[in-house]
């Protein structure tokens, strides 16, 4: 079953959850530091910032000053990699997971309020 959905909606939507989003006592993080942190958490692991660049096509220093952020915040965390001590991995935490299942409760929230 495929729902079509105009342009318009679509950017009405990303409206109503992004006003929600800077309503609330959450952190306000950029563009690239959300598709940054939904990465990390919706694609498989492991993520390096190398990895996370490719994937981005954005240079590695802007995925460094994004990870520096999202490191600030708690939402994800670098380990140094065991099987190559030269590589740093980006993991998840719970505060990330939480503050993405609030977001998709936002954006499921504005869904219903387009319909």
């Amino acid at each position: 079953m495929s729902i079509e959905i105009k342009p318009s909606q679509a950017l009405d939507l990303w409206r109503i959850a992004i006003v929600e989003s800077v309503r609330r006592d959450s952190p306000d993080l950029s563009a690239r530091q959300m598709a940054l942190l939904l990465n990390v958490y919706l694609t498989p692991a492991p993520h390096t910032v190398r990895g996370l660049s490719e994937a981005l096509n954005i240079s590695k220093p802007a995925i460094t000053r994004a990870l520096d952020r999202l490191s600030s915040l708690g939402m994800v965390k670098r380990k140094v990699d065991e099987e190559d001590r030269r590589s740093v991995l980006i993991q998840r935490t719970v505060k990330g997971s939480v503050f993405l299942r609030e977001f998709g409760d936002i954006i499921v929230s504005a869904g219903l309020e387009t319909e």
